[in-house]
């Protein structure tokens, strides 16, 4: 097995995957330019299928598959389009910084806690 050229990143997108048989509503729980897993739903492996977001439309082939959820390999890498553009929005997100949390302030305004000398 080969490993993956693209990282995955977990997402939460809501989606149609149709095949010529079979229309299924599935959630894409993670996502990469290369492929995606699919929850909610499976098909055979080797199924060929299209995934629809948002008026825009995926081609992808199943690479593994359990009962509730699959791996999607797409035949192009994604390079526009709105999933492509959620993926860019959760790549970015997840590289922000998280807010600064000042620490908790005690009487006279020292921080309180802690070990060492005693503030105060």
């Amino acid at each position: 097995m080969q490993p993956r050229s693209r990282q995955r990143i977990a997402v939460d997108i809501p989606v149609i995957v149709t095949t010529v048989l079979d229309s299924l509503e599935g959630t894409i729980v993670d996502l990469s330019e290369g492929g995606a897993q699919i929850a909610g739903c499976g098909l055979p492996v080797r199924s060929q299928c299209q995934i629809d977001y948002d008026g825009h439309v995926v081609f992808g082939t199943v690479q593994w598959s359990e009962e509730d959820r699959m791996g999607i390999r797409f035949p192009y890498e994604l390079t526009d389009g709105p999933l492509f553009d959620r993926l860019e929005i959760a790549r970015a997100a997840r590289l922000t910084p998280t807010a600064f949390q000042p620490r908790a302030i005690g009487i006279r305004g020292m921080p309180s806690g802690g070990f060492g000398r005693r503030m105060g």
